[in-house]
């Protein structure tokens, strides 16, 4: 590295979307516990999902990453994670078809509490107050009391953390997601629609396959991958005093590297992602595959100087580029970033997040998505890449495996007039397992175009 870089030289830089604690000591107390605490994820655990990653950024696979907008401690339920890794594994199944590749599974989880703001303050009425910054932070509640942020909070992240890989890690590892279970499951998708016929006619054709390859002596008692799935966790590094406590060295190696054990894959948001600041000091040095956001606003010499921050050593499956830029804007803004990044030989991921450029304001004051323009740039993104001959790598959801009516649209059909019947979200709307499975469908479609193209 150009400069020395230690797990705490984020602090001589400046930063934003960080939450203004009133006491500083408590602030120091809470890291220094956190920092005593056992790692969440393990430094082999991220490895492998960097080395997978390389294989997608080679164009041999494809990332699938998905999850809540925001974590919620009090939603926080067994139930609710085990419906979420269920839809994931099933949109996983669906793209496998499609594309003949591995799916690499990412979720959105396990540490997806705090969230960046457009604003310091919020304002109802002519109460102004701070914003809601994520669980993490403060309460949701508009009152004074619960919007002060408590560092207290950085605890019980960990603490719901790491219950959540608890259960992720034994649905994953323990039979839930055999192959001879994964494809018969459903959420009332599979009545009465034409994506449902689908769904029913892909999971006999996986009964069909495993049958026959049953009786060649091929099942999850022989092949362990059969009943078995690796399933990797992410979440937005925002709050770098928590991450640097989590910010361990890998004690299996002689060489000295840092992993941020909080989770297997970290990103950098649009709004954090300048080159001299926090953010980008910190993700600099950690070992951990990392993605970061590309929005409107990227120019091809500036994602050139950010590849080289953060991958200088130009490392397949170390780095992710999400792109956010909005139906009808997609093919336009990233065309020019393909043929800069494919012209100057750079190994990266290349996501799409359909969500965030596509966020408005629906009657009732809800925040809402359309699924038809989610859809519209995911297929500028494949567009976008066809015509640059380079490799649409993945995809990246807010969406939850609840029967929500958050965003509009879908075959069953979320109406304007239906949000407020189960409006559930910490923060921004989510796709819901119906309509993230539908999705996951036209997802298929394209990965099969794009392999017989």
């Amino acid at each position: 590295m150009s400069q020395t870089w230690t797990p705490d030289s984020w602090r001589s830089k400046p930063i934003r979307q960080v939450p203004t604690y009133t006491d500083a000591d408590k602030v120091k107390q809470v890291e220094e516990t956190l920092s005593s605490y056992p790692p969440l994820v393990f430094a082999g655990e991220a490895r492998r999902l960097k080395a997978e990653l390389g294989q997608v950024a080679m164009g041999n696979g494809f990332l699938l990453q998905g999850g809540d907008c925001a974590e919620s401690f009090e939603q926080f339920n067994p139930n609710n994670i085990r419906d979420t890794f269920r839809v994931l594994l099933q949109m996983a199944v669906v793209l496998t078809f499609g594309a003949s590749c591995p799916i690499v599974k990412v979720g959105r989880m396990a540490g997806q509490f705090a969230k960046p703001r457009s604003s310091d303050m919020e304002t109802q009425g002519d109460v102004t107050l701070p914003s809601y910054r994520g669980d993490a932070v403060n309460g949701i509640e508009f009152t004074e009391e619960a919007r002060i942020p408590n560092p207290d909070r950085l605890i019980q992240m960990y603490n719901q953390s790491a219950s959540t890989l608890n259960l992720i890690r034994a649905l994953a590892q323990g039979g839930y997601a055999n192959l001879n279970k994964v494809h018969k499951w459903n959420l009332s998708f599979v009545s009465g629609t034409p994506e449902g016929d689908r769904y029913k006619d892909l999971s006999q054709r996986i009964s069909d396959a495993l049958s026959f390859m049953d009786a060649c002596g091929i099942n999850g008692e022989t092949t362990p991958s059969l009943r078995e799935t690796e399933f990797y966790t992410s979440h937005e590094a925002l709050l770098l005093n928590y991450e640097q406590a989590m910010t361990r060295v890998d004690s299996t190696r002689d060489a000295e590297e840092w992993y941020d054990t909080s989770a297997h894959m970290v990103w950098i948001g649009e709004r954090t992602r300048l080159l001299d600041e926090a953010h980008i000091e910190y993700m600099r040095g950690i070992a951990n595959p990392i993605g970061c956001k590309v929005g409107p606003t990227m120019t091809p010499d500036d994602l050139i100087s950010l590849i080289d921050k953060v991958n200088p050593e130009n490392e397949a499956g170390k780095l992710t580029l999400i792109t956010r830029m909005g139906d009808g804007k997609i093919e336009e803004g990233l065309g020019p970033l393909l043929e800069r990044v494919k012209a100057e030989g750079r190994h990266v991921v290349w996501a799409c997040d359909p969500m965030h450029g596509n966020t408005v304001s629906a009657e009732g004051g809800y925040k809402t998505r359309h699924f038809d323009r989610i859809l519209g740039e995911v297929k500028g993104f494949f567009a976008a890449h066809k015509a640059a001959g380079t490799h649409a790598g993945g995809v990246h959801f807010e969406m939850t495996g609840l029967d929500v009516t958050e965003c509009v649209g879908g075959t069953y059909e979320v109406k304007e007039g239906d949000l407020g019947d189960r409006y559930h979200t910490q923060c921004d709307p989510r796709l819901n397992a119906n309509q993230a499975l539908e999705m996951s469908f036209l997802l298929s479609d394209a990965l099969k175009a794009e392999r017989d193209s």
